[in-house]
């Protein structure tokens, strides 16, 4: 099993020798995320309380669970434009890209897993995945592999999530911020904030510079939204720790070897400084105890709000890139237009 988006064989996980049946193809999945699962139970053993914990592994598997679901659906409905000619293949979903012995299911769940975690290893070509698919796979690294991100990310994605939860929580309920037993107060969260827009501005703001200059736009496959979403999937793997592509960027360049290794030394090294930070504040701190007047992190109420605000945070952040590229390409999609 590789990770980071490498592999013995060039083909990756979909190589035979590496991945030959559907059954070594769900143990990957499975051991591609153990790590990362576990360490949910790992945290609520050491703050003294496994509910923590388990409402960490609570919204990362809702949000696995959306991802997974979106991309069957996607896939399973075939490729729209080829409804008048060839409607009888519809039936056997979008097949591009894929290896017959896993199919869209086995090549869905295994796409999911590898974005979501920042594992990176592929069974399938990414870039045949419909538009939609290709915007689920972005989302999973935009909001900085949250769900499950070991063994690269780890843990402190999610947590920084739930630290900017309690702050806004507190704003709008009037409730005390704090988390785990620990205030919250300006610097924990403007530590956190500025953990939180590293990774994005690194991915936006590369991605803009290879769309304008010349030596980004002579490495595309394709033109349209289509050439766009490789330049913001590269860039989003890099800076996300992840390591898969949309392979139809030629990325073997001067520019892009440069700039993508900017993006995963801001992914990788700049963000751990307010992370640290922010550990390290917290860590200096008396445990607070318990009142009234604390919203309770242990619930089902609190897995609602942390849902909440990983979608909203990352819609406001991504939503504008992501209609340039998957949902454009999406809607051109349903008119024939293809790229």
């Amino acid at each position: 099993m590789s990770g980071d988006g490498g592999g013995f064989f060039n083909a990756n996980s979909a190589h035979p020798f590496e991945n030959p049946t559907v059954l070594t193809n769900l143990l990957e999945a499975v051991l591609i995320f153990t790590l990362g699962a576990a360490l949910t139970n790992c945290f609520g053993r050491m703050v003294g309380s496994e509910r923590q914990g388990w409402v960490l592994l609570s919204v990362m598997a809702i949000l696995f669970g959306l991802g997974v679901g979106g991309l069957y659906l996607s896939e399973a409905g075939g490729n729209p434009a080829l409804a008048d000619h060839l409607s009888s293949q519809l039936s056997n979903g979008n097949m591009e890209g894929k290896e017959v012995r896993f199919g869209i299911a086995g090549s869905a769940l295994f796409a999911d897993v590898s974005t979501a975690s920042s594992d990176g290893a592929v069974d399938a070509m990414h870039d045949s995945f419909l538009p939609l698919s290709g915007g689920i796979l972005l989302a999973n690294m935009m909001v900085d592999e949250v769900i499950v991100g070991a063994p690269g990310s780890g843990l402190y994605g999610m947590l920084l999530f739930c630290i900017v939860t309690v702050f806004l929580a507190g704003l709008m309920i009037g409730r005390t911020p704090e988390y785990i037993g620990k205030k919250i107060g300006a610097p924990e969260i403007k530590m956190a904030i500025l953990a939180l827009i590293c990774v994005p501005a690194a991915t936006l703001g590369l991605t803009a510079v290879a769309c304008i200059v010349e030596p980004g736009l002579a490495a595309l496959g394709n033109a349209g939204p289509h050439g766009y979403s490789e330049i913001l999937y590269s860039y989003t793997s890099a800076a996300a720790t992840n390591g898969s592509a949309f392979a139809g960027l030629n990325a073997n360049s001067p520019f892009y070897n440069l700039t993508l290794a900017f993006a995963m030394f801001v992914g990788r090294f700049l963000v751990i400084v307010p992370v640290l930070a922010v550990a390290g504040s917290l860590a200096a701190q008396q445990v607070i105890p318990s009142s009234a007047g604390i919203l309770p992190t242990g619930g089902s109420l609190y897995v609602g709000f942390l849902l909440g605000v990983i979608v909203i945070v990352g819609g406001l952040t991504y939503l504008p890139a992501l209609a340039l590229g998957p949902i454009i390409e999406h809607l051109q999609l349903l008119r024939g237009i293809l790229y």
